[in-house]
């Protein structure tokens, strides 16, 4: 897959993403508020979802802007000519439950938010990353590379982040898929 192609994939995929959240964020309250046994209501995924995008962009945004200022002292169209680009070891990260990691104690949902301001800080987000998708269309991206610890990925670069970040929440939509079956269970019973 060639930078571009990846570039072009992962804008898909937010847009994707997006549009499968919108679904959530229209919930009647009971079932947004409803808490399964074991984990969050769906509102608290919600807020999760958000809270971690926002750690993820400030690393994101950080790597964006160590990228441009190496784009400027290489030759990147021969970096970029010679770049096998791999998205697939981040697809393990879409899966509910595929591998364990404790999240930190800042990404934890606080229910400080409303429905309608957890949707618009989303929109903001995936925005966000389309934007800086667009400020980096020539491969940049690559050229820098901050550790994952999350499922001991390692160094990934700036448009692995960002797909990360996608994949992140597609995970959670499984999620709230499971909270939304025990609700209609619950309702039934």
């Amino acid at each position: 897959m060639t930078v571009q192609k990846a570039i072009q994939f992962i804008e898909q995929e937010l847009s994707k993403t997006l549009i499968d959240y919108y679904a959530w964020f229209e919930g009647k309250p009971e079932l947004l508020n409803f808490k399964p046994e074991v984990g969050w209501s769906i509102e608290e995924i919600l807020e999760h979802v958000t809270l971690t995008n926002h750690f993820l962009l400030i690393l994101i945004r950080k790597g964006k802007k160590k990228a441009k200022d190496l784009a400027i002292k290489v030759n990147l169209n021969q970096i970029v000519s010679t770049y096998e680009y791999n998205l697939e070891e981040l697809d393990q990260i879409d899966k509910h439950k595929s591998f364990v990691w404790i999240r930190p104690e800042h990404m934890e949902p606080v229910g400080d938010k409303t429905i309608s301001e957890i949707k618009k800080i989303m929109e903001e987000q995936i925005n966000e990353c389309k934007e800086i998708l667009r400020e980096i269309p020539n491969g940049e991206g690559i050229l820098f590379k901050t550790t994952m610890t999350v499922n001991n990925l390692g160094k990934i670069d700036v448009y692995q982040y960002i797909y990360f970040l996608c994949q992140h929440a597609k995970r959670h939509i499984i999620q709230m898929q499971t909270v939304r079956e025990e609700f209609s269970r619950n309702k039934v019973d």
